[in-house]
């Protein structure tokens, strides 16, 4: 109907930028703070992405509110780029860009999985899911619309539902150790594991970190 792409009525699906990622994930995770102005920050990144570049100095990670301030105040060091924004193609500062490149690699995917920051952000759901009241289908669409701003289909639901109650008897049983999974809250650490699976699961959904 549109080869040409010229009706405002719609648009091409593509990837959020680096930055953008970030503060969606510390939105949905309910971790993001809203402070303004101020000093560079210092979000958690994996260790050694700083020693090994000139100057080698470490990056002590902000603690409080400052882990969880908006991408915009990250603090730049142009020889040692912050990793996520590097492994989702923000520029490194070295020069002027028109044009951001946009890369789809397994390390991109692997990043949303296992980095320290995303782990927080799934965990702080995680807590987040486990105290709220209802059953386990009302606190899906909780989390499915905190992620990706729409109820869940039917199909949807019945397979994150049936994910859940696996997740949750790893757990219960002994099969899986919840307390490195779960984090620190106060819900029993197998009840915060079970929904922290399932926010980790969808904080790494294409839809996620793609604008439709």
């Amino acid at each position: 109907l549109d080869p040409d792409n010229h009706l405002l009525s719609r648009g091409p699906q593509v990837r959020l930028e680096a930055e953008i990622i970030r503060d969606a994930a510390l939105r949905a995770s309910g971790l993001l703070s809203t402070k303004m102005g101020g000093p560079g920050v210092y979000p958690p990144q994996p260790a050694g992405v700083t020693e090994v570049a000139y100057g080698g100095s470490a990056w002590n990670a902000s603690e409080g509110e400052d882990r969880h301030r908006r991408s915009v105040y990250t603090f730049t060091k142009r020889t040692a780029p912050f990793a996520m924004f590097n492994t989702f193609d923000a520029p490194t500062g070295e020069s002027c860009i028109a044009r951001r490149d946009v890369s789809n690699t397994p390390l991109q995917a692997l990043t949303l999985l296992n980095d320290v920051f995303f782990m927080e952000a799934s965990q702080a759901m995680g807590r987040l899911l486990a105290a709220q009241p209802g059953s386990d289908q009302a606190r899906i669409r909780t989390a499915f619309r905190r992620c990706l701003t729409r109820p869940p289909a039917p199909a949807e639901l019945d397979v994150l539902t049936r994910f859940l109650q696996t997740q949750r008897s790893r757990f219960t049983s002994g099969q899986l150790d919840p307390a490195p999974v779960a984090g620190s809250g106060d819900a029993p650490p197998a009840e915060r594991a079970a929904w922290t699976t399932l926010a980790r699961a969808l904080l790494n959904t294409d839809e996620m970190i793609t604008k439709d």
